[in-house]
């Protein structure tokens, strides 16, 4: 990809993360510090999808740069990415919270808020084209592949994302994190099964259009 098409991506991104600042569909977009667009490379070939930000990404206004997120880089290594290799984001924009003891906690968003924030999502998608796409938890995959989506019975399948694109779903990062002992052992080996067939994907070459059919009358 030539160095203008990277700059017209960058530029698109940026003026999407420009119009997602200023959203307030949702009653989280009052209430959050930053919203938290993305970033990465825009030309990646993996993009990873997880389900909103946290408390860190919220004071920051960046993806995945807490406990989950330096899980994350390292699980990215394991394969042989660095971060600025791929695109990070999220959901939804804006940190979902809940009253706790001690301040706002953090929270799945909800099916509105999701919606809500879908059009952004759709636009990082149709910018990057990424050829795969890696869903990190159970609230990303049932934003592609339905609300009776059960990570835990349906991980580690390849199914067909937005534009065609292959999308594989996992466990959250954060998950991974609440894990202890065998669960633990077991949930890092589920995660790293679906990691290297990520990478095995990556390593196919990429797919072709489909030749348009040419009739008779064409040939002659």
């Amino acid at each position: 990809m030539s160095l203008s098409e990277r700059a017209d991506k960058e530029r698109s991104l940026q003026h999407g993360a420009n119009i997602a600042d200023a959203c307030r569909k949702c009653q989280i977009g009052y209430e959050r510090r930053h919203n938290v667009y993305g970033e990465g490379n825009p030309c990646a070939d993996l993009l990873l999808v997880g389900e909103g930000p946290g408390e860190t990404e919220d004071l920051m206004g960046r993806p995945f740069v807490g406990r989950a997120g330096q899980l994350l880089e390292k699980m990215l290594e394991s394969i042989g990415f660095a971060r600025e290799d791929v695109y990070i984001c999220n959901t939804v924009k804006c940190r979902p919270t809940s009253p706790g003891e001690r301040g706002p906690k953090n929270r799945a968003p909800d099916p509105t808020e999701m919606a809500n924030c879908r059009p952004y999502l759709d636009e990082q998608i149709e910018i990057i084209r990424p050829r795969v796409i890696l869903a990190l938890g159970a609230p990303a995959a049932k934003s592609f592949l339905g609300r009776d989506f059960q990570i835990t019975k349906q991980r580690g399948c390849w199914y067909t994302g937005p534009h065609g694109i292959d999308l594989m779903v996992t466990f959250h990062p954060a998950y991974v994190l609440r894990q202890t002992g065998g669960e633990l052992t077991q949930v890092k080996r589920l995660v790293w099964n679906d990691l290297k067939a990520v990478r095995d994907k990556l390593q196919e070459p990429p797919k072709q259009p489909p030749a348009p059919e040419i009739t008779q009358a064409e040939l002659f």
